[in-house]
């Protein structure tokens, strides 16, 4: 009898001890992540990275390893970003492109976004269009600013029709990846509990694909980015206005390295911001909804 008790009490420790364990690991902590542990593994790796990159540039030009006129210093073009500060235009710059960019990555996910449905749910259409949606995703962009320009003149709708060819199929086969690789049993879940038609579309499809979906909008945005630069490169006109694209132009036509530099560096510093800024809380989101990212 004695004997019993202790294996009786020894397995009901034994249960307390699993679920204690359990408890632990679905405990999430809600605490507020320290300053130094932020600043040591999030903002200085970049510090450094930067510091070491302006370092090497300005050893090379220490050495002379080319001429002033190919090579400029790092001073040299942070007093190209002074001027344009101080006469107003370094902002004209980054709002004229980011502000075409937006607009035509938005156009690009109205698009994309039904269309990448309709390929990925209905066979006819996949076998129709699905090869040639990766076709032009393969295309460069640069290949649609002439036929843009002789279709609808130096305008902002050829921008946006370049931005549009250029994002929309990364998009659409961002949403086709995402869907077929949605577990079947979700789809028969959700027709037995009459999610089907748009409410199976919306309720279930469409969150059991939103890692895909996401990596295809970040590719679309890429894509809409670089798109937009090639055309501002190729398809220069007084009515658009100066974006950076132009400015890189400009800068390649004075024969300005520093303004060249300057150019790329806004290029550079506008598609970091908007990984920062959108795509990375976006993931950070889809992660940590799915328990695949500890909360800080």
């Amino acid at each position: 009898m004695a004997s019993t008790e202790t294996s009786v009490a020894k397995d009901g420790s034994d249960l307390d001890g699993v679920e204690a364990g359990l408890d632990a690991l679905e405990t999430v902590q809600t605490g507020r992540t320290p300053f130094r542990r932020t600043l040591t593994q999030k903002v200085l790796p970049p510090v450094v990275a930067v510091a070491l990159v302006l370092a090497v540039w300005q050893i090379l030009v220490w050495a002379e390893v080319a001429p002033d006129y190919k090579l400029p210093s790092p001073s040299d073009v942070w007093g190209e970003v002074r001027q344009s500060w101080l006469q107003g235009t370094l902002f004209d710059y980054i709002w004229t492109s980011v502000s075409r960019g937006l607009m035509g990555f938005l156009l690009a996910l109205a698009i994309g976004t039904p269309l990448g449905l309709l390929v990925a749910r209905v066979r006819f259409v996949r076998a129709a269009i699905g090869p040639i949606l990766s076709g032009l995703q393969s295309l460069p962009s640069v290949a649609w600013v002439p036929p843009a320009v002789i279709w609808l003149s130096l305008n902002d709708s050829m921008m946006y029709a370049v931005i549009l060819l250029g994002a929309v199929p990364s998009i659409a086969n961002g949403l086709v990846s995402g869907v077929d690789q949605v577990p079947p049993l979700f789809l028969r879940a959700g027709r037995t509990l009459g999610a089907t038609g748009l409410k199976g579309t919306w309720h279930i499809v469409m969150p059991a694909a939103l890692p895909g979906y996401l990596a295809g909008l970040k590719q679309g945005w890429a894509f809409s980015w670089r798109s937009l630069m090639a055309a501002e490169i190729i398809a220069t006109s007084p009515d658009l206005g100066i974006g950076l694209g132009q400015l890189l132009e400009q800068g390649r036509t004075n024969s300005s390295m520093s303004q060249v530099f300057l150019a790329i560096f806004l290029i550079l510093v506008v598609g970091i911001a908007i990984d920062l800024l959108i795509f990375s809380p976006l993931e950070r989101w889809v992660l940590r909804s799915r328990g695949l990212l500890a909360r800080s």
